[in-house]
């Protein structure tokens, strides 16, 4: 492996790290298996610490197609529980109302979720990383500030319903970058007459990369700790 030259590698991210826990690591292990303390590292695309799944982290020169990489199509699988809300749309904050749920019934979902698909405006989520004069909107929505953010236009391919209960359903969604799947489940929620945020999301793509081509963070640090060293692979070539 040439780290500086650049390696992408493949990530299922565990369910509590942030991107950044996971880039650390990484950067970590080439540093003290290889020596490359002032490396570039970086990932395409990030997941919020109770998302899991594809995660690509580039090093080197790799680290120049971050933003092609993330620009490719994301597909999510997604539990969104029915009849409650909170302030972040998922469980980083606790339910603050609650909703009737008896009228939801699956025709009613399938025909809602119509309504998500292709050129769609969303309002970000408050608690995301999007920036309000220079600062981060989660910090500010964490302080207890209000938080004023635009809607952005975005494109869903697909959305199919996988399971379906009146308090909660499984979706799976393909769509576009930028895309926030908890501001979705808000969305779906008030356009079903109740209440919704997200219980659990996994990213099983982005553009050509699956779940399957993606190994855990462990094993992606044994295989840095095996690679052969810079010096060692200059002395095979010669």
């Amino acid at each position: 492996m040439d780290f500086e030259l650049g390696e992408i590698f493949y990530i299922d991210k565990p369910l509590g790290w942030t991107s950044f826990d996971a880039v650390k690591r990484i950067r970590g292990a080439i540093n003290r298996a290889h020596g490359l303390k002032k490396l570039k590292v970086g990932h395409a695309g990030t997941l919020d610490p109770l998302a899991t799944g594809v995660m690509i982290v580039c090093t080197g020169k790799a680290t120049k197609r971050i933003e092609e990489l993330q620009g490719g199509v994301k597909e999510y699988e997604a539990t969104i529980a029915l009849g409650a809300t909170t302030p972040s749309f998922d469980l980083e904050t606790t339910i603050d109302k609650v909703y009737p749920t008896d009228h939801i019934t699956e025709e009613l979902v399938r025909e809602t979720l119509k309504n998500f698909t292709g050129r769609i405006e969303q309002i970000p989520p408050s608690f995301s990383a999007c920036k309000i004069d220079g600062k981060r909107a989660y910090k500010l929505a964490r302080q207890g500030k209000e938080v004023d953010l635009k809607p952005k236009i975005l494109v869903i391919d697909t959305i199919s319903l996988e399971s379906f209960s009146p308090t909660e359903i499984k979706i799976r969604v393909v769509c576009s970058k930028g895309t926030y799947i908890r501001a979705l489940a808000r969305d779906i929620g008030e356009a079903l007459s109740s209440g919704g945020h997200l219980t659990s999301l996994r990213r099983t793509r982005v553009g050509e990369v699956t779940i399957n081509d993606c190994g855990s963070i462990d094993a992606t640090v044994e295989k840095i700790k095996s690679a052969p060293k810079k010096e060692e692979v200059i002395e095979q070539r010669t």
